[in-house]
């Protein structure tokens, strides 16, 4: 890798302390370096609808908070699919990187962006379309769908800038710096925290104006990001009259992005048929598997950013046609995101019923909510199989397979699960376990299609060299 890519060309904007050379050096430090910042900002992401449902349910009222929590699923399906689709930004800019093609580069960065904006501006209108029907077969009770409505039609407006701020941020990580996206989002959540409580308890604003916040405070954050790119290193930096989209950059993005972002869309699907089988148990169960879910998205973010990180690594050394230093970062990933991962489930079982209380004190709540925990939070751990195999796979591009075998495990098996086993004993025990059943099953076929195929990958290009 060149020194002025390594370097980013410069002390301005991602300076060089904050990126990390992937392709030499040790492994060890530098996959905590980035992991950590990663997992913390998506759990900073996450407390964003925590905060929109926690004001509207202090400050306005119990209809308020519903209104906006009904919109989560929602909320997360469009999220989740551009996020997913970002990883293909994140892997074609740190391939070029990483093969010193900084031209490739320069064109992936600016393509991203438009892509984003163009992208988030497409599915903006379609939501917004779409918004009233979509709640309509959600079954939102007709005394908070005229508020649900409103919050979703808010959103969706923002989504340009939602989905600007994803595609910043692997931008940065594809260069190793997961630091600026993390004090970026830090600023930006202050911020909508701020503005949650301005609109909520001195204006009196409902669940539109707290909509109206978290897409302000995103906007902010994109602000920020965007102003960095232009003074960013040269590996990344942007010049505002080379943004257009070049037509090798956008396929490379789509061509491992998209399934990644199918992939993220069904896993929703998935979880909102689960959400139908939870609601069939009753309002104790409900509410207990409402806060066991709200622990889990945290935990989950521990193993993604492994993940992430694996992606990164792979993508880096396989431009660099290094594919030992590749398989060494696969390694490197799954012992820390396994020791992470087990101190993680550790905690949360040893204080599972305190965390279960703090959002409901019933004691029939908490105790439902320790069971889902118990099943859920255990077979976490074969999460970090599925993010890191899928990781290094993505990172040589290979993203289609895992995809697929991905949707089968997930999504297919626990549509079936559902509807065969769950209907033959329902009860909230066997429902649950489908979490380490299809976990676990697309953990092992992750590992197959590894040995099948990942171990051998960039072999010929670096026998080339």
């Amino acid at each position: 890798m060149a020194e002025g890519a390594a370097a980013g060309g410069g002390r301005h904007g991602a300076s060089a302390s904050r990126q990390i050379d992937m392709t030499r050096g040790s492994l060890a430090d530098k996959v905590l370096l980035f992991a950590v910042p990663v997992a913390v900002t998506a759990m900073l992401q996450q407390l964003y609808n925590v905060a929109d449902v926690a004001v509207t349910g202090r400050f306005v009222s119990a209809e308020a908070m519903a209104a906006v929590g009904c919109n989560a699923s929602v909320v997360s399906l469009l999220v989740s699919l551009f996020q997913g689709i970002s990883l293909g930004a994140n892997v074609t800019i740190a391939t070029a990187i990483g093969a010193e093609e900084p031209d490739r580069a320069h064109r992936a960065v600016h393509t991203s962006l438009v892509f984003a904006l163009a992208g988030g501006v497409i599915l903006a209108v379609l939501a917004e379309l779409l918004s009233a029907p979509t709640l309509t077969l959600l079954g939102v009770p007709d005394d908070i769908f005229g508020m649900a409505l409103a919050y979703l039609r808010v959103y969706v407006a923002g989504l340009p800038v939602v989905f600007l701020y994803d595609f910043e941020a692997a931008v940065f990580r594809s260069v190793g710096d997961t630091l600026t996206p993390l004090r970026t989002l830090v600023v930006s959540s202050g911020a909508n925290i701020a503005l949650d409580l301005l609109v909520a308890r001195v204006l009196g604003w409902g669940p539109a104006g707290v909509a109206l916040t978290t897409v302000a405070a995103t906007a902010v954050a994109a602000a920020i990001l965007f102003a960095r790119l232009l003074r960013a290193g040269k590996a990344i930096r942007v010049t505002v009259s080379d943004l257009r989209v070049d037509r090798w950059a956008l396929k490379e993005i789509l061509r491992v992005g998209l399934p990644a972002g199918v992939q993220s869309a069904f896993f929703s699907i998935a979880n909102v048929v689960i959400q139908g089988a939870i609601n069939s148990l009753g309002q104790t169960v409900i509410a207990a598997s409402s806060a066991g879910a709200s622990i889990e998205s945290l935990t989950y973010f521990v193993y993604n950013s492994f993940g992430q990180a694996c992606t990164t690594f792979v993508g880096q050394n396989h431009g660099a046609r290094r594919p030992d230093r590749c398989r060494r970062a696969l390694g490197v990933c799954l012992l820390e995101c396994l020791a992470t991962g087990g101190v993680v489930i550790a905690l949360v079982l040893g204080f599972g019923h305190q965390l279960i209380a703090f959002f409901d004190p019933d004691p029939a709540v908490v105790r439902e909510g320790y069971v889902r925990l118990q099943f859920v939070i255990g077979a976490q751990v074969f999460c970090a199989f599925n993010e890191n195999f899928s990781g290094y796979l993505r990172g040589y591009g290979m993203s289609l397979l895992p995809a697929a075998l991905t949707v089968f495990s997930i999504v297919i098996l626990r549509l079936a699960y559902v509807a065969v086993v769950f209907a033959h004993d329902p009860t909230f025990p066997c429902l649950l376990a489908v979490y380490p059943v299809s976990l676990g099953v697309n953990a092992a076929g992750l590992v197959l299609l590894y040995l099948a195929v990942g171990r051998g990958l960039g072999e010929g290009a670096a026998a080339t060299r």
